[in-house]
């Protein structure tokens, strides 16, 4: 089976001290952080009025739809190569019980 490998093709510019500095939320630590500090900085030192930091918002977001976009086409090929490899998943048989069978005695 060919190996689809979850890394992305953009690299990790910020660094962790970096990111812990300008407060960046765990969920924001991606490879787009780089782009959010600056933006967050701004963001702060304008108010927060939407229409001012409009470029580094524009390019943040498309760092991240670019990512979203990575993420979508490699679980396409790991679904490709599953199908040529004949795996299928139960959609309705491992699924977790809503509500857990009561106990009989």
């Amino acid at each position: 089976m060919e190996e689809v490998k979850l890394e992305s093709s953009k690299p990790m510019v910020a660094s962790r001290e970096e990111m812990v500095e300008a407060r960046v939320p765990l969920a924001y630590r991606d490879q787009c952080a780089h782009l959010l500090i600056p933006l967050n900085k701004c963001r702060s030192a304008e108010m927060y009025l939407p229409w001012k930091c409009e470029s580094d918002r524009h390019v943040y977001e498309k760092c991240e739809y670019e990512l979203v976009m990575e993420r979508i086409l490699k679980m396409q090929k790991i679904k490709e190569n599953q199908e040529k490899l004949g795996i299928q998943k139960d959609k309705g048989g491992a699924a977790i019980p809503l509500f857990p069978s009561p106990a009989t005695s």
